[in-house]
């Protein structure tokens, strides 16, 4: 009796399984609503913003564009009283992160993120490719314009590769750098409870180091705001000829035939191994022979394997750090398209969605670094 309940309940799992995969196979968007914060299902029984909710998540968007961390955001949606998904008071920074990278934001919708492995004990497991994902694009009205989600998908990217030293102080923090040291420039007030106060922006270790300190000068937000204007303005001057030399870099970025080579060259070699380690074992436990020996035969193999198999992950990490900077490179593109030519007012927007650096000089020059590698230097 216990084996035919087993057999039903694995025919039952697999007919349920079909048919998910048949519906996302046509491209049928299902949204868990419940714990989905800007949508409820509508008359058509597709997606439908709930426009107070959608307020949250733009301003969850335009918050982390402007520098603000996911921490950050997690506490200030907390202490202004406002719900989360699941109608909870307290926000956490993985729920943050979770409206940040969705998709489904944008009107988009990748189907099949999680599969079950285990029709018994329902274990769920991350989709890394072990069965087909599919990706609806202009499923349902989108909340966050593709342009913006892209900006913080590659606003994602670049604070992971700072890790720790990621500061959301200021709009500056984080992007102005001391040429001396490399360390990133700080906001420090000076005469703090006089008439005199002023806050001014200086390298973090400038006195960390009193044999070799740091001898860039310190600068105001205004004299930084004032040569960013002019280097964009120079920047945007010859708009035309940076777009061209920015498709021409997304062609050689996603030119993977000599990486996808390499890729399939050492996928073979990992397969080799592993099929000697299969037969050495087969043959141990078949044939008698020196333990002693197997051992050291197992080891040897299993060294070259790992060493193999990280040499693989590197490769592919190369690609996946190659898309991820197409993908950016295509936002910036997409941004040289929507920005004036020529602004005379300070925008913040302008310098979060440019800039990737700016190095300060000694002479308190600074060299602003725009995301497709254009320097261009202002004092």
């Amino acid at each position: 009796m216990s084996s035919l309940a087993q057999e039903e309940s694995r025919s039952i799992s697999e007919n349920i399984t079909w048919g998910q995969r048949k519906s996302f196979s046509d491209g049928k968007v299902n949204i868990r609503y419940k714990n989905f914060l800007g949508y409820k299902k509508g008359a058509n029984g597709k997606p439908e913003i709930i426009e107070e909710e959608a307020k949250t998540v733009r301003k969850i968007y335009e918050l982390f564009i402007k520098g603000r961390t996911a921490s950050w955001i997690a506490k200030h949606l907390t202490e202004s009283g406002i719900k989360t998904p699941g109608g909870k008071d307290k926000w956490q920074k993985s729920t943050v992160d979770s409206i940040l990278t969705n998709e489904k934001y944008k009107g988009d919708a990748l189907l099949q993120k999680t599969f079950t492995v285990d029709f018994l004990e329902k274990k769920i497991k991350k989709n890394e490719g072990e069965v087909p994902q599919y990706y609806v694009e202009n499923s349902h009205p989108a909340i966050i314009d593709p342009v913006e989600w892209e900006q913080v998908q590659a606003e994602f990217a670049r604070r992971l590769t700072l890790g720790r030293t990621y500061s959301s102080k200021s709009i500056f923090s984080s992007k102005l750098e001391c040429v001396d040291c490399g360390s990133f420039y700080g906001q420090k007030v000076w005469h703090s409870t006089s008439k005199y106060r002023k806050v001014i922006w200086q390298c973090n270790k400038k006195f960390k180091d009193k044999e070799e300190k740091c001898k860039t000068p310190t600068l105001q937000a205004e004299e930084i705001q004032m040569m960013f204007l002019n280097a964009y303005n120079t920047f945007m001057g010859d708009r035309e000829q940076v777009i061209e030399d920015c498709e021409m870099m997304r062609r050689t970025l996603i030119d993977f035939t000599k990486l996808d080579s390499q890729i399939e060259k050492q996928t073979g070699k990992i397969e080799v191994i592993a099929k000697l380690v299969r037969s050495l074992v087969k043959e141990n436990a078949s044939t008698p022979q020196s333990q002693d020996e197997y051992i050291k035969k197992y080891k040897s193999l299993s060294n070259k394997y790992e060493e193999e198999y990280r040499k693989l992950e590197n490769l592919q990490k190369d690609k996946e750090l190659r898309i991820s900077k197409d993908k950016a490179m295509e936002v910036f593109i997409m941004n040289l398209k929507n920005q004036p030519l020529i602004v005379e007012t300070w925008d913040e927007s302008l310098w979060v969605l440019m800039i990737e650096k700016a190095i300060v000089g000694r002479d308190g020059s600074i060299k602003f670094v725009f995301y497709n590698g254009t320097e261009i230097m202002e004092m």
